[in-house]
């Protein structure tokens, strides 16, 4: 990889237009920087290296104009471009092989600094699943420990939400200024601004299901370890885990009911060799092990909230409730409060049973 060093303008440019180029992903791009010294020369070198590799037509680099309008993009959406030789890129993501060579950031750069861990797992969590991931965020955070995920759904947004005050890192599947899933609009607006929010897409990209396996390899990228909690036997967060193994990361799991097939993932990552986690404590001794620095830092996350007197639930919001209700519900026995906390319905003196 090229000398570290901030680009100017005019290589942030050269550098869009080469990793924008069709055919050149991550690895080729690292490997034309070192053979070329800067990806002006590459991009210089592109026909030649076409004609060479026998193509019928000739090998042409991303638009200029576009990789322009791309930056100013960012700067109207207070999002930040940072090249992979440049000192606040992210030094764990920098270590694996196909690490991209620009990211855009919206938020707090100084969080790469820290030591992190992965919290993922079920989009359809359960109940208990998200308290899970809550209170290890929660403890883990509170350990000077930063909580990557990836923005989705159940066990990601549980364990963003409560590693907030603490420090957070979402990686995404599109546009750092694209909103998905859309009900996480709030979460995301405040995680760009407590946290970081980071993506290796053009702005205004919205994900399609191709993207979230690339992603998946950034959040394991920048973590020392992944935590799974609840994952099926088939899904996205088992990817992740994998790359995870590939790139010498940690892989933990948080054991669950072989009776509920969202756990059937984390169990099986358990028999394989991942770390079981029960609390905090078990990942914390494992960073210990590998001498990564944490200490304690205490926070209160947990704030209430209230109906105002006199609210009723329409038909159609408590049908819309019944049915978070039914898909929180486990073979693992959880309290009322968790459940009215989980689907936004507070208890309060009075409250009507809706379920």
């Amino acid at each position: 990889m090229v000398t570290q060093h901030k680009l100017n303008q005019s290589e942030q440019l050269d550098w869009l237009q080469l990793i924008r180029t069709p055919t050149i992903g991550p690895i080729t791009f690292h490997r034309l920087i070192a053979k070329y010294g800067s990806a002006a020369d590459a991009l210089a070198a592109l026909p030649e290296l076409a004609r060479k590799a026998g193509r019928q037509s000739t090998l042409k680099a991303a638009n200029r104009h576009d990789a322009e309008r791309e930056i100013k993009k960012a700067d109207q959406q207070g999002a930040r471009l940072i090249a992979s030789c440049e000192n606040d890129y992210p030094k764990a993501l920098a270590q694996i092989p196909d690490a991209p060579p620009i990211l855009y950031l919206r938020g707090h750069a100084n969080l790469f600094e820290k030591p992190s861990i992965a919290i993922i797992g079920a989009r359809n969590a359960s109940g208990i699943g998200r308290k899970i991931a809550r209170s290890l965020a929660v403890d883990l955070g509170r350990a000077n420990v930063v909580v990557t995920s990836g923005l989705a759904r159940g066990i990601d947004a549980a364990a963003h939400a409560s590693a907030l005050e603490t420090g957070t890192i979402a990686v995404v599947a599109g546009g750092v200024d694209v909103v998905y899933p859309p009900e996480h609009d709030e979460l995301t607006s405040r995680i760009a601004r407590e946290g970081a929010l980071i993506s290796e897409c053009a702005m205004g990209r919205k994900p399609t299901a191709r993207d979230f396996p690339k992603r998946n390899r950034l959040i394991s990228g920048l973590s020392h370890g992944v935590l799974v909690v609840e994952a099926a036997a088939k899904s996205g967060t088992l990817i992740t885990a994998r790359f995870a193994l590939e790139q010498g990361r940690e892989v933990f799991a948080v054991p669950g009911s072989p009776l509920d097939p969202r756990c059937q993932g984390a169990n099986r990552l358990i028999r394989d060799g991942a770390t079981l986690v029960e609390t905090a404590d078990d990942v914390m001794q494992v960073l210990a092990v590998q001498h990564i620095g944490v200490g304690e830092k205490d926070r209160d996350l947990f704030g209430s909230a209230e109906y105002p007197d006199g609210f009723e639930p329409t038909a159609e919001l408590t049908a819309s409730l019944r049915t978070k209700i039914s898909e929180l519900l486990a073979f693992t026995p959880l309290h009322r409060d968790e459940i009215l906390r989980e689907i936004g319905s507070p208890p309060g003196p009075g409250r009507r049973c809706i379920a």
